[in-house]
């Protein structure tokens, strides 16, 4: 498997994903409160695996520009038809990869990543170009699943649900790992947070700030 079939297996889950419900509603206000006070009026923002575009819709208001990107031109495609329905001056979205952007589409004031990380197949290579994709003193805002400390019947099935096409890749890592390679592809960790309301879901929101 690789990319080309990561895009696939999110582009036949596309209708499916926008039909459900966000399963923390409570946590997920927290970290739309929680980032937008970390966004400047002036700020170019770059979210990468936007998927439908709810966060993006939710963000782009507060920001003068905002690009919303996935790697699946299905979840664009519905993401487009909410932008449609509720215009919003200054968000875009684009099908592509943090790696698929040029430095030239930079500097971004801040970069976001939900639920984004455990789903690259290079994580220290694409948290190195996020790095370059920022401006000085910019910073990288993440929430992810550490799977490494989920039941560990979870690491176990994962393999056998890619093998047949009912997962996409995912990295299996726990918290302290995901900070290590942070800061080591430049970046200084300003705070790590659990929005979690209903006990701990491993999934640290992350603000970092490119050194």
């Amino acid at each position: 498997m690789n990319t080309a079939s990561d895009a696939r297996f999110w582009d036949r889950s596309s209708r499916k994903y926008a039909a459900g419900k966000i399963a923390d509603q409570a946590g997920y206000e927290q970290t739309l409160d929680r980032t937008r006070a970390l966004l400047q009026p002036d700020d170019r923002v770059l979210e990468l695996g936007c998927g439908t575009g709810t966060t993006a819709l939710r963000l782009a208001g507060s920001v003068q520009a905002y690009l919303a990107t996935d790697i699946s031109s299905e979840m664009i495609a519905i993401a487009e038809g909410k932008r449609a329905a509720d215009p919003i001056a200054g968000l875009s979205f684009r099908v592509t990869t943090a790696e698929g952007l040029a430095l030239s589409d930079g500097p971004y004031n801040a970069v976001l990543g939900f639920n984004y990380l455990h789903l690259v197949r290079d994580l220290p290579g694409t948290l190195r170009h996020i790095h370059a994709l920022l401006a000085p003193g910019g910073l990288f805002i993440s929430k992810t699943p550490c799977v490494g400390e989920m039941n560990p019947l979870i690491r176990l099935v994962l393999p056998l649900m890619r093998a047949v096409g009912l997962a996409p890749y995912a990295g299996v890592f726990r918290a302290a790992k995901l900070s290590q390679i942070i800061s080591a592809a430049g970046f200084s960790i300003l705070a790590s947070e659990n929005h979690a309301t209903k006990g701990n879901d491993n999934r640290p929101y992350i603000v970092a700030r490119k050194q």
